[in-house]
């Protein structure tokens, strides 16, 4: 199983694919629960997460000579996926049968499959009891959730419908990796992503996983599967201090939510780690928040996305200004972190809505923040729709990136790529992480050596990159 790498730093398991300004690296968790689903079948599986290793072509391409793989299984990204179905040739030239996967493979099948004759397989969507079928040489028409070749036909079968019970799911192959490998300056280190739950219940129009992957409905797993996940990656790794909830809402089913947290108390492990997770800024219960508080919660990552109302419905977000304002008094009370996700760029965007994003950024006043520009992923009803207005600037895939960052390929009659370039670096930097408050707040919160390495590293990572940007003449 391979998650290729695609230059230093590139982050693939991350919503959007690229490296990102702080220098983040996610683990594969999907990745690690199929090689579960593999190894209980019997077969003898290699994970071999060569982005977080930033192991390169021509070394993965000998590490595979050595371990002489019959089945090979890579992921796809958007902007990496001409480098992605390279390595599935490589692969496929070492004698083993490849099957792509991902969110990229998933939107635009035909289109991969036409890439190269050496792509035997794609598995489209949730692929975990898919590649088990492939595994376990299923006759390939009976496979469900399967696109295959069958000479110089391409064959494309019903989709393989969602796994319900997802408690009948292994735990993540997690001894396939070194948690030490991966850092987010927004974690402590090391930390651990688990998924307590898949889909998405809401209808954002821009987000790619639940209209190509994991779908709509939020399927749960129970609170003791939770918490049992926990207890077995702090088996694994004993140093682990934290756990990253990587369910989209993971607040979307309050009930749920309060089980897991009494779980987590019941069983004393909220004195040994602590844990972060996805939230919505619809969430209004107090109560709630402090038991999440009670049990380890550290911080709450958020998209509030835009601070206008007219582009926040545009794409479809289903949220009020007023809600967000409202998190934001609600987490500080309950002594919670918020990490605040923002972009600019949406369908009706201007420069004075962008303005109105990075105000809101300012009131809200989050402990952590992100400015992106809205990138339209193949798969979702945002790339259809600037894809049928001719809003995508991009010549190619490989201009989702530049030098492995996440590019700007959209551009409107009223906000150019430029206009969206620079507004994003102003909410970012003036606006907020160069802002003296912002550093003596960070400075004041700093919690042993420990976390001072962490924000020292993030804090590098970010100036770094504003240096990198501000040295590239027209791009700052």
């Amino acid at each position: 199983m391979l998650n290729p790498s695609f230059g230093k730093n590139f982050v693939r398991s991350a919503r959007w694919a690229a490296r990102s300004r702080g220098r983040v690296q996610r683990h594969p968790d999907y990745l690690a629960i199929t090689a579960a689903v593999l190894e209980n079948e019997g077969h003898e599986v290699k994970l071999l997460d060569a982005a977080a290793l930033n192991i390169e072509f021509d070394e993965t391409k000998e590490l595979s000579k050595k371990f002489k793989p019959e089945l090979s299984i890579v992921h796809t990204t958007t902007p990496s996926i001409y480098s992605d179905v390279k390595h599935a040739e490589m692969l496929k030239d070492l004698g083993s049968t490849t099957v792509l996967i991902g969110q990229h493979a998933s939107a635009l099948t035909t289109e991969t499959m036409l890439m190269s004759k050496k792509i035997d397989y794609i598995a489209r969507g949730e692929y975990d009891y898919t590649l088990r079928d492939i595994a376990n040489e299923k006759d390939s028409a009976s496979i469900l959730g399967i696109t295959y070749r069958d000479e110089n036909e391409i064959i494309t079968n019903e989709d393989r419908p969602l796994i319900e019970n997802l408690d009948d799911l292994p735990f993540p192959a997690w001894h396939q990796i070194d948690v030490h490998d991966y850092f987010d300056a927004g974690k402590l280190y090391p930390f651990i992503t688990l998924i307590s739950g898949r889909g998405c219940p809401n209808n954002c129009s821009f987000c790619v996983l639940p209209q190509v992957f994991y779908g709509k409905k939020y399927r749960l797993r129970s609170a003791k599967k939770v918490v049992d996940e926990i207890e077995y990656d702090l088996e694994l790794f004993p140093d682990l201090k934290e756990i990253m909830f990587e369910d989209d809402t993971l607040t979307a089913n309050r009930k749920r939510t309060r089980e897991i947290c009494s779980e987590i108390i019941n069983r004393g492990l909220n004195k040994k780690i602590s844990w972060s997770g996805n939230a919505r800024a619809d969430l209004d219960d107090l109560e709630l928040m402090k038991l999440m508080k009670k049990s380890g919660c550290r911080m709450l990552v958020t998209g509030f996305e835009f601070g206008d109302q007219e582009i926040l419905n545009n794409v479809k977000k289903k949220l009020k200004l007023e809600q967000m304002k409202n998190f934001g008094r609600l987490t500080k009370n309950a002594g919670i972190k918020v990490h605040g996700c923002f972009m600019i760029g949406g369908p009706g965007e201007t420069k004075e809505t962008a303005m109105r994003t990075i105000k809101l950024a300012s009131e809200i006043k989050p402990d952590t923040l992100q400015f992106s520009g809205l990138t339209p992923y193949p798969g979702t009803e945002f790339y259809n729709w600037c894809k049928e207005n001719g809003h995508i600037i991009a010549k190619d895939w490989t201009d989702w990136v530049d030098a492995g960052e996440q590019s700007t390929v959209v551009s409107y009659p009223n906000l150019s790529k430029e206009d969206i370039i620079n507004l994003v670096n102003k909410g970012l930097y003036e606006n907020f992480y160069f802002r003296p408050s912002v550093w003596l707040h960070h400075l004041l919160t700093i919690k042993g050596f420990d976390d001072f390495k962490r924000k020292a590293i993030g804090a590098k990572s970010l100036v770094g990159y504003w240096w990198g940007k501000k040295m590239k003449k027209g791009n700052f």
